[in-house]
């Protein structure tokens, strides 16, 4: 799914969270409201620049919880392609829990790394930085990724993907 010289896009997989941020509610957390703010900012100004996928696990996840919450999830997800969670992207996600990339209780975690290392997707977006976009953790999911012949996708937030502008630059 690499994007190479001429027109194609550049390719994310969307993790849970960001259906989830997306959708939610209005929350008074300022940390949560800002995420969804930005989220929001991303869907609107830059997702069409990119080839959207998610897989069958964001599907799953994105379904649970309050009904009329699911349901706002699943129409955000609504046309976005889904990738496989095969046999050699669980080996891979058997292997970043093994490796200590991934703890062995965020399972779910490791798989959606691994279906967007295995499916070559250059992106992958997520708020979830206790395990997925966590700075000491990267470095090792890059190595194991690297090391079983995978290139890891670049894992980030919806604000690293967002179009500075000129008043985004401090005077």
């Amino acid at each position: 799914m690499l994007a190479t010289a001429g027109n194609m896009k550049m390719s994310i997989y969307l993790e849970t969270s960001i259906p989830s941020y997306l959708t939610a509610r209005p929350t008074r957390d300022i940390r949560a409201a800002a995420w969804q703010q930005i989220t929001g900012q991303w869907w609107d100004e830059a997702r069409a620049g990119y080839d959207l996928f998610t897989s069958e696990l964001v599907i799953v996840e994105a379904s649970g919880g309050n009904p009329e919450a699911a349901a706002r999830r699943l129409d955000a997800l609504r046309g976005i392609a889904e990738l496989p969670i095969d046999e050699e992207t669980q080996v891979l996600a058997a292997q970043l829990i093994a490796n200590g990339g991934i703890p062995a209780s965020a399972e779910a975690d490791a798989l959606h790394i691994a279906v967007a290392a295995v499916h070559r997707i250059d992106y992958l977006l997520t708020w979830n930085c206790r395990h997925i976009d966590n700075a000491t953790k990267k470095p090792i999911i890059r190595a194991i990724c690297s090391r079983l012949g995978y290139s890891c996708p670049e894992i980030c937030t919806p604000m690293e993907l967002l179009t500075e502008g000129d008043d985004d630059v401090p005077r």
